[in-house]
């Protein structure tokens, strides 16, 4: 189930980005997996609805960010998972835009947002969908044994990648419920540093249509919070989410 590379649109405060990205040049390698992790990552697509339902799937809708004195900050994604279409909507400065004022952008400023935005794709999309994506090819994926604690038992998937990805020297540590298959939690270290691995609690697994989602994961330490709010699953989306410089219409 690998992630074509998208056609990105970005919308800074209601201002539209669109331009199109190229595929991604090259196969992945192939996926390497220890037989009991890859039959534990199997067990959890199938609590997740299944891989049908996943390729079935043509468009995901959700926001992702954080809540700071009540109010949500974040990002939207708009996803054609069949095409690679996609639109990205943010009020953080960071983000740029390639319509200004009106005008489009172009040359080494546009290139730039485009550069930014598919970042932002990547990120946001495996904080949401990495349970689906552990047989991705390039994926080394391992067996780190079992952990008990409090009645529950899981199974620890390490995962690590073949030379692909933006950051190709992050190790995940995926701890699957032996109960209930899905993912409670994953631990991290990026890029390769030497330091301890950071821990995110996966919460609020809920079923939209026939797949399973976690809209919320929670840092124990810091008492941090990543949220998902909105999800949806919608059915035809107008071209013009991925082609308008004007708001997205809600699909």
């Amino acid at each position: 189930m690998r992630q074509r590379r998208p056609d990105i649109g970005v919308a800074l405060l209601g201002l539209l980005l669109a331009a199109g990205l190229p595929a991604a040049a090259g196969d992945a390698p192939a996926l390497k997996a220890d037989p009991k992790a890859a039959a534990v990552a199997d067990k959890l697509m199938d609590a997740l609805g299944g891989k049908k339902a996943w390729d079935d799937t043509h468009y995901l809708r959700f926001d992702f960010g954080t809540e700071k004195d009540g109010k949500f900050q974040g990002r939207s994604h708009t996803w054609d998972k069949w095409t690679g279409r996609y639109r990205l909507e943010s009020k953080t400065p960071e983000e740029g835009s390639a319509w200004m004022d009106g005008q489009k952008l172009g040359g080494e400023e546009a290139r730039k947002q485009l550069d930014r935005a598919y970042g932002a794709w990547i990120n946001d999309t495996y904080w949401l969908l990495m349970p689906y994506k552990l047989k991705d090819p390039g994926v080394i994926l391992g067996y780190g044994g079992e952990e008990k604690a409090g009645g529950a038992t899981w199974d620890k998937l390490t995962v690590a990648f073949d030379n692909v990805g933006l950051t190709p020297k992050d190790k995940y540590r995926v701890y699957v419920n032996r109960d209930t298959h899905l993912v409670d939690r994953w631990d991290y270290v990026l890029k390769g540093e030497n330091v301890p691995p950071t821990t995110w609690e996966w919460k609020k697994w809920e079923r939209h249509g026939k797949m399973m989602f976690s809209s919320e994961r929670v840092n124990p330490k810091e008492g941090r919070k990543l949220l998902m709010p909105v999800f949806d699953m919608p059915g035809p989306v107008p071209d013009s989410v991925f082609t308008s410089s004007e708001p997205a219409p809600k699909v």
